[in-house]
């Protein structure tokens, strides 16, 4: 299991935009499982929306691109690099996800060359899913 140490160790976001509190399982640069504690103090729910606070779709589309990018940098060949985000496909959005919530984030590297690749998101709440999209990432 990684911590969040380990996560800022690979990534470069930070609080209040790093969007993973830890990995449950990992392969790297073929998939990952992870997990975002949805509070009440994130910062987005005071504007999203007051009195019925619901995570934006697309945070979770980028919680989801993060995980990604964790099983993608954390091969030795990756070290050090950035993952950054070239398209979003697929995506379907099946559930609110509210303060209280954890986020299960499931991802699948289903192609990789080189500096660029697809993952195949998923994210859970409960067991249920909540949001899935296929995610294209650009390593610079």
């Amino acid at each position: 299991m990684h911590d969040i140490n380990d996560i800022m160790a690979v990534l470069p976001h930070r609080p209040p935009f790093l969007l993973i509190d830890r990995i449950e399982e990992l392969e790297p640069g073929q998939k990952i499982v992870a997990l975002k504690n949805v509070t009440m103090n994130e910062p987005f729910f005071t504007g999203h929306f007051p009195g019925h606070p619901v995570m934006p779709g697309v945070l979770i589309i980028e919680a989801m691109a993060q995980a990604g990018a964790y099983a993608v940098l954390s091969q030795e060949e990756f070290k050090g690099k950035i993952a950054f985000l070239g398209g979003v496909d697929k995506a379907k959005f099946r559930r609110q996800v509210v303060p209280g919530d954890t986020l299960r984030l499931e991802v699948e590297i289903i192609k990789l060359k080189r500096n660029a690749g697809i993952g195949k998101g998923t994210a859970y709440v409960d067991g249920k899913k909540a949001c899935e999209a296929e995610i294209t990432f650009l390593i610079g």
